[in-house]
């Protein structure tokens, strides 16, 4: 039988150790260790999903300035309940089933943590759009 948590978790990039991590809460630590493994592996996909996602705007995005462009991100991102629901089922997807249940318990904190992330994360690669 295929154990699945000991794949997900062999497949996640290391992340540099961030300090004090013995004193950070569940939430913090939830983040440190799954959530930014997770976005990092799945960085090629959610940049395609987005620039997809732009493809269905008219090219909206490309007539903007840098700055706009920033903006239009963290917008698009914050508001479009589409967007948001298709990145953070890639997010999920990863998940152990013991990664899942500390979500299911703190649903609208990791929801907001996962989109932060991920848009700050878009949002510093931008030049590739």
């Amino acid at each position: 039988m295929i154990n699945r948590p000991d794949k997900l978790l062999k497949i996640r990039p290391d992340i540099k150790k961030i300090e004090g991590f013995d004193k950070m809460n569940i939430l913090e630590s939830f983040q440190n260790q799954t959530l930014r493994p997770i976005l990092k592996f799945q960085n090629p996909i959610i940049l395609e999903v987005y620039r997809s996602y732009l493809g269905t705007r008219k090219g909206v995005f490309y007539k903007l300035s840098n700055e706009g462009r920033l903006d239009y991100i963290k917008k698009t991102l914050q508001k479009d309940q589409k967007i948001q629901n298709y990145i953070k089922g890639i997010i999920i997807g990863h998940f152990t089933v013991e990664e899942f249940n500390i979500y299911n318990q703190n649903i609208a904190h990791i929801n907001k943590r996962i989109m932060s992330l991920v848009i700050n994360r878009i949002k510093d690669q931008v030049n590739l759009f």
